[in-house]
């Protein structure tokens, strides 16, 4: 391990020797409320359930501008596979190991660090400061992120600006921002037929053979073309089980789960009644649950977007590209509130991987990234 290290170095260090795998927070959120609580933050802890929350905040003017993320992790895995022990975290050749090291435990640091020294600086900042942090993002995403807003809603707290620390760099720190994210809609698919002897298909109905047809109808249909911001919308079959086990027994139904990434160019309503069509146009017997999992979204061009490739550009000496490509994140639960929402974090190449990794000198590089966004946006004219 290197001799001199930073303050984000070292945040991100205790953070990630934390075992918070969702929904246990594993005291890391403890640790980010001491720091923020020396440099003016008021906290503001909400469980839910079995998970953890706070809000932070420091000021009470607007605009408000607001940092989100999770302290949870996805599981390890088999321990045994990884070059060092995933809570262990270590150093080696400039890259920092550890499970969530880059998702998003690496951010996390990064944001408390460069708060503390744009307070250092400007102490009596314009607008507010805010953190948004749960337990609950890579698991269910129903008593985090969702809730906090909840509240925040009922008594008139609006988020302005809003930066999502989740890993969007592709090959370089900062070469993409994600503005936007498509959205998830899935539904649990049953046909239905009748089972009967394989010797005998004139005494049955087999719901496979039956569903075929629409099945390659929904898997070639143009859903819409997309936008300048979002690819088309598409379908997926993600999982499909029939029969019994046996060789000679035609299945009574056949279960799928299918999913749509949708632009904004439709909506999930439009979806659910144009697969209905379908299904019924080819005389189907079925039952179809559907989930709305996120509605798609999408920060245009404006003040968070140019203080973020402002910020980028004179730390780095890159240019960066916005991108709604990926899965969902909470983002999606902020958004509909009327915030402006980005995502601009580490690396995401090694992202629920067995030896997840983020450079060493990205977390210094992103906490400046962090902290020239707050000069951009509450220090100068509004």
């Amino acid at each position: 391990m290197q001799s001199i290290i930073s303050s984000t170095l070292e945040l991100a260090i205790d953070l990630i020797s934390r075992p918070s795998v969702t929904p246990d927070d594993a005291g890391c959120q403890q640790l980010m409320i001491e720091r923020l609580q020396a440099i003016g933050f008021n906290i503001e802890p909400m469980r839910f359930g079995e998970v953890d929350n706070f809000w932070a905040r420091r000021g009470s003017e607007e605009p408000l501008f607001a940092f989100a993320g999770h302290t949870d992790v996805v599981p390890t895995g088999d321990p045994e596979s990884w070059k060092v022990p995933p809570f262990e975290p270590q150093i080696h050749h400039g890259l920092l190991y550890g499970r969530g090291a880059a998702d998003m435990k690496g951010s996390l640091a990064a944001m408390v660090t460069a708060c503390e020294a744009f307070v250092a600086v400007h102490p009596d900042h314009n607008g507010s400061i805010a953190f948004l942090i749960t337990s609950d993002e890579e698991g269910p995403a129903t008593e985090g992120t969702v809730r906090v807003l909840e509240r925040l809603e009922s008594r008139g707290e609006k988020i302005k600006w809003c930066l999502v620390g989740e890993p969007s760099s592709a090959t370089r720190l900062g070469d993409v921002i994600k503005n936007g994210r498509r959205g998830s809609h899935n539904a649990r698919l049953v046909i239905h037929g009748k089972q009967g002897h394989v010797a005998y298909p004139h005494l049955a109905s087999n719901p496979i053979h039956l569903a075929a047809p629409a099945l390659l109808e929904l898997t070639t249909v143009e859903w819409d073309r997309g936008n300048d911001y979002f690819p088309p919308t598409t379908f997926q079959i993600s999982n499909i089980n029939g029969g019994t086990g046996a060789t000679n027994v035609i299945p009574g139904s056949v279960e799928l789960l299918i999913n749509f990434r949708y632009s904004t160019e439709t909506t999930h309503q439009r979806i659910e009644q144009r697969v209905a069509e379908i299904l019924d146009n080819h005389g189907l017997n079925y039952e179809i649950e559907w989930t709305l999992s996120g509605k798609p979204f999408l920060t245009e061009a404006g003040k968070l977007v140019e203080a973020a490739q402002t910020a980028i550009l004179e730390i780095t000496g890159h240019e960066s590209e916005l991108s709604t490509s990926g899965g969902t994140s909470d983002g999606r639960f902020i958004a509909p509130t009327g915030a402006q929402v980005l995502e601009l974090g580490p690396l995401n190449k090694t992202i629920h991987q067995v030896d997840e990794c983020v450079a060493v000198e990205d977390l210094d590089l992103l906490s400046s990234i962090y902290q020239r966004m707050l000069e951009e946006l509450l220090t100068t004219g509004l």
